[in-house]
């Protein structure tokens, strides 16, 4: 599975500084991608709902690291494209 488009909607948020909707494959689209701002970097964060005991869980994710990897780096490449900004995506460990 390829991302094969990715639309970036900067914000004027403190530290969300846009949301992001990825296609993957010309066929599936995914709304609501979160990039975050923190002290070290940025990180994306995939659309979810906050549950009954207040918690957020993803509604939708990739199961693969490859495919999760490969949203960060075009998310954060097509929103310093963009806005000019160079973002550092933080690694999750």
């Amino acid at each position: 599975m390829q991302v094969t488009e990715v639309r970036i909607y900067p914000q004027k948020e403190k530290r969300v500084k846009a949301y992001a909707s990825i296609t993957l494959d010309n066929e599936f689209v995914v709304h609501n991608i979160r990039v975050v701002e923190f002290k070290d970097g940025a990180r994306i964060f995939m659309p979810s709902r906050k549950t009954n005991e207040g918690r957020h869980r993803d509604i939708a994710h990739p199961i693969k690291n490859e495919l999760r990897n490969q949203i960060e780096e075009k998310v954060i490449n097509a929103y310093n494209e963009k806005t000019g900004e160079k973002l550092q995506l933080i690694k999750k460990k």
